[in-house]
């Protein structure tokens, strides 16, 4: 039985201190590994946060940022090493950089994106500098190289090896300046994901991951792609999105693969959920999709 390792990662540099670094503690006092074979694997803390738009970038934090992918991409090597499945919990979008990082110092990465939005901006037209909007974008290499080229690695991801999955916001953002998703990039929209069905979106989505020159594929979720009438604990709301079910099928697909190698949770704002309600069920959501990875023993595979 694989173990899963717990890495709390409570950055909100490419945000704001809104409620959201509270993640991590409201999903672990709502049981989220209760009963899973978890362990805890420390607590990655973020410099402090400068509100100040950085002048070179337009970006919130940007050095911020490039020091905590380091650090949070070397805790997940200590999990990786160690032979265990790392299940970060954000934070905000942007520690996807750090586990990204992780994963590329060790080959060539895929990425299986469950977001309602396609983060995709460019600093130029993200109002707020916010690079947790543009955290997809700087992990295929397009924004400031201080954010696409960590450690001098080049881009984290190619086109081809990520798979955006659930995304509702392609008209509103293309609206507001955010350039569109490339050609080469997989992507499938709430829509598309509802026309086949998405058991059986994440299983054709798993595949293409799992086939070719990759050495293993990470899953990210934003909360945000659940439907905002049963999610709405969440920084920027849009109408739509997947269900409970839905979103426990996709996740014990994609996790129970052989090829999935890390788990990110982002954006769930406790502070906006003040009995609970929300953080009790999205860790029974979360907790029976680890549940498959769990009972997969995929471990050494």
């Amino acid at each position: 039985m694989e173990e899963l390792a717990i890495i709390e990662a409570p950055s909100v540099l490419g945000l704001r201190p809104s409620g959201v670094q509270d993640l991590p503690v409201a999903l672990l006092e709502a049981g989220l590994v209760a009963g899973l074979p978890a362990v805890r694997a420390g607590r990655v803390e973020p410099p402090p946060y400068d509100p100040a738009r950085d002048a070179d970038t337009g970006v919130l934090n940007p050095h911020g940022i490039a020091e905590y992918s380091v650090r949070l991409a070397d805790a997940l090597g200590d999990v990786l090493d160690g032979g265990r499945f790392p299940v970060v919990l954000g934070g905000d979008c942007t520690v996807l950089l750090g586990n990204l990082l992780a994963l590329r110092r060790r080959g060539r990465p895929g990425l299986l994106f469950l977001d309602g939005h396609t983060d995709f901006y460019q600093p130029s037209a993200e109002p707020n500098g916010e690079a947790a909007s543009m955290e997809l974008a700087l992990a295929t290499g397009r924004g400031p190289r201080l954010l696409t080229d960590l450690e001098g690695r080049g881009p984290l991801l190619r086109d081809e090896d990520v798979v955006a999955f659930g995304f509702r916001d392609a008209d509103e953002s293309a609206e507001a300046g955010m350039q569109p998703l490339p050609p080469g990039l997989h992507a499938l929209d709430l829509d598309g994901v509802r026309a086949s069905g998405a058991a059986t979106a994440a299983r054709r989505a798993v595949e293409r991951l799992s086939v070719g020159p990759r050495t293993g594929f990470c899953v990210h979720l934003d909360v945000d792609v659940l439907n905002d009438a049963i999610m709405p604990a969440v920084d920027y709301r849009q109408p739509g999105g997947l269900t409970w079910q839905e979103l426990e099928s996709v996740l014990g697909t994609a996790l129970a693969a052989p090829g999935a190698v890390g788990f990110d949770v982002t954006i769930f704002n406790p502070r906006l959920d003040p009995d609970g309600t929300l953080s009790a069920r999205l860790a029974e959501c979360l907790r029976r999709a680890l549940s498959a990875r769990t009972r997969t023993g995929n471990a050494g595979e």
